[in-house]
């Protein structure tokens, strides 16, 4: 425990407890830099062995990742029921895969754009890194607390 606010210091998770969770949920952040600003983009996602997969159109996205291919995507979730929460990031290169890439058949079944059509570009992102956090939220009441009755700080 962090002895300044009694609250947990977040669990470091493994490699394998980062790839596992990712398993878990198909919804992400991808981070890209896009005319020299960072930008974010929700994606949904399959992972596929040691890497991940998602699908995107042309358009913001992918020409930001055709200028600069290196990308980070996160994926978190919050059990109240367990009282905790976990957040995975992976940093990469993010390459366009071809329409009949090998091994990657599987992955593009199980992926269903938001908006349906226009998301034929398929991309992989091989991470450099992973990094993971789980969080004990029982120590804290905050998410007892109803947004519009929490102090807002600088507000009041």
């Amino acid at each position: 425990m962090n002895e300044k606010n009694l609250v947990p210091d977040p669990e470091i998770l493994e490699p394998d407890d980062c790839w596992r969770l990712l398993t878990e949920t198909n919804v992400g952040r991808l981070s890209v830099i896009a005319n020299g600003h960072p930008d974010i983009f929700p994606v949904s996602f399959v992972v596929d062995g040691r890497s991940v997969v998602f699908r995107t159109g042309m358009g913001t996205k992918q020409q930001a990742i055709e200028a600069d291919s290196v990308v980070a995507l996160e994926a978190d979730a919050v059990s109240a029921e367990f009282g905790l929460a976990w957040s995975v990031v992976i940093k990469g290169q993010a390459t366009q895969a071809g329409p009949s890439s090998p091994g990657l058949t599987e992955a593009r079944r199980g992926m269903f754009p938001w908006q349906g059509v226009g998301k034929e570009l398929l991309y992989v992102i091989v991470p450099d890194s992973i990094t993971g956090r789980r969080f004990d939220l029982s120590a804290t009441n905050s998410f007892d607390t109803p947004l519009n009755e929490a102090t807002r700080a600088g507000l009041e």
